[in-house]
């Protein structure tokens, strides 16, 4: 197992490249596909959860990039705002074929108002009034769009504030590890003090126990010519 900073990275993006890989069969295979509706419209479907799969991958490829040392994390930045950008402009196609496929279906809709029928061959409203109903559709479809951007933007942020948590978790574990260094540094020196004062101390004993060992022998000395004397 690869334990380097930078392995989960790469696996989130080599998993963002294999789906962006898939979205772009789909969106330039059955999601162009504008014989086949249902097909296509299958096809958009996948498009759509496989876009909110390559989003999560990059959430997880900046969330490990707090992880990888600040000397390499340039280049893996760049990687990121490459993913970011493959994304957007693959969200922006799949957006525009379901605005092509919204006016496909409004267009070839039967039923609708202004469309001819045998007693009025020319409809029982004009063009415009079509055109207005699928614009007001679209527009519809804009404003769940929007709507969908915008929860986006909130998760994006909420995971934007998770991940400034997380790096202010990581600088407190990492203050905490400095301090308790300096302490196991304090400690041994301390320790280095204690032993050699402890090393004098003996030393100085073994001084003194000499020194009353040489007087003591200088007494019965001087008292053993006196006493011969």
């Amino acid at each position: 197992m690869d334990n380097s900073p930078t392995a989960l990275f790469d696996s989130y993006e080599s998993d963002f490249k294999q789906i962006i890989h898939s979205i772009r069969d789909k969106l330039e295979g059955d999601a162009k596909d504008v014989g086949q509706g249902e097909q296509r419209k299958a096809a958009l479907r996948r498009v759509e959860m496989e876009l909110d799969e390559a989003d999560e991958m990059v959430s997880q490829m900046e969330i490990e990039i707090q992880g990888i040392p600040q000397s390499l994390r340039p280049s893996y930045q760049s990687r990121i705002k490459a993913s970011k950008a493959d994304l957007t402009r693959y969200k922006k196609l799949s957006k525009d074929l379901h605005a092509q496929l919204s006016r496909a279906e409004l267009l070839a809709r039967p039923g609708l108002p202004g469309t001819p029928t045998s007693d009025e061959p020319y409809g029982a409203t004009s063009d415009r009034t079509r055109l207005l109903a699928g614009t007001e559709l679209l527009e519809d479809g804009s404003r769940r769009v929007l709507e969908s951007q915008r929860i986006a933007l909130e998760t994006e942020e909420q995971g934007a504030d998770i991940l400034r948590s997380l790096r202010g978790q990581r600088e407190q574990i990492q203050n905490a590890r400095d301090t308790l260094q300096r302490a196991d540094t304090s400690i041994d020196r301390a320790s280095g003090t204690l032993k050699k004062m402890i090393r004098r101390m003996y030393q100085q004993r073994i001084v003194t126990a000499a020194i009353i060992l040489v007087l003591v022998l200088l007494i019965l000395v001087i008292l053993y010519f006196k006493l011969v004397r």
